[in-house]
Parts: structure tokens; sequence; C-alpha cells
């Protein structure tokens, strides 16, 4: 249960940092998703992002963090295994299923759901 919880308010704590960002800067919505990215990136690279992942569970995963960190992780193996192509191969590679899943989710959504455009 203690798992959940964690999860829920790591999460929201990053959830709630940025729209305080976005609240109080003039950043537009894209570029903080960028920042997020790059941020997990980041810290992946430095090593931080396990322990946080491990302490946090789908509270660090989920949120664009955890992109930044998968294509991260991608990189890292396609170099090792690939050499320099890797830096250009990987993160596609391990980006791929979760892209894939998010075009192919949204579509069934906007196929249910019938979105109209705002006025």
């Amino acid at each position: 249960m203690m798992d959940y919880i964690t999860a829920f308010w790591v999460g929201g704590l990053v959830c709630a940092l940025v729209q305080i960002l976005l609240d109080k800067t003039k950043l537009l919505p894209g570029r903080v998703m960028v920042m997020l990215v790059v941020t997990g990136t980041i810290l992946g690279a430095l090593g931080i992002y396990k322990p946080f992942q491990e302490f946090a569970g789908a509270g660090a995963s989920v949120p664009l963090l955890g992109f930044g960190n998968t294509i991260w992780e991608g990189m890292r193996e396609a170099v090792d295994k690939e050499g320099f192509i890797g830096l250009f191969k990987g993160g596609f590679t391990a980006g791929a299923a979760g892209i894939g899943a998010a075009l192919i989710f949204s579509y069934i959504a906007s196929l249910l759901c019938q979105p109209k455009m705002k006025k």
C-alpha cells in the first residue's frame, strides 16, 4: 500500500511543480514538456534517476521525466552495442513502443469521444 501512496505523492509533486512553473512564468507548455524530458535524460545520465525511480515507482516513471530517462537508457545501450551510430538509433528504438501506444490509444479515444475544435 505504501508503494501506491509514494507513487501518488511523488507524481503529484512533479505535476504540482510543473503547474507552478506554468502559472508563474511565461513558458509555453511545449517548452515545459521538453524541459521535463531533458531533465529526465540528465538525471539518468548522472545516475540519479534510477534510485529516484526505485523510491517513487510509477510516480517517477509515468511523467515525462520517465520518458527522458527511457530515451537516455536506449541511447546508452545502443552506443555500447553499436558505437557512435547508437546516439541516433537508441532513443528512437527505446521510445518507439511508448510513442506507438500513445498514438494508437489517442486515435481510439478520438473515435470514441468525437472531439470538437475549440471556438
